[in-house]
């Protein structure tokens, strides 16, 4: 009687350790293989290795420098982007009655 009491008091245990042992043993038996697996995927692995080896090269790379020597870098892209405003001419400016 006293194992009884002591496995009743460990019941929800049992019954979660057999589901869980249920449940590895039917995803063992019913997946696929290993190699089933890769043979899908290869594509994906390869074009995933080919893409970090890229990130690795391009990290390896030095960043270009400045175009010239006092120049920060992207002045000349932005010049070229936003180029500086032109200068205005007013009316008066333009119209100006000239004073002999």
């Amino acid at each position: 009687m006293e194992i009884s009491a002591k496995l009743l008091k460990f019941k929800f245990h049992i019954l979660i350790a057999t589901a869980f042992s249920l449940v590895i043993f039917s995803l063992i038996y019913l997946a696929p293989g290993f190699l089933n697996v890769v043979a899908y995927f290869w594509p994906l692995f390869v074009s995933t290795a080919l893409f970090l080896v890229a990130v690795v090269l391009f990290g390896r790379t030095p960043p270009p420098d400045a175009e010239a020597p006092g120049e920060k870098a992207g002045e000349g892209f932005l010049g070229f982007v936003a180029p500086p405003p032109e200068e205005v001419l007013f009316a008066e400016e333009i119209f100006k009655p000239e004073l002999n």
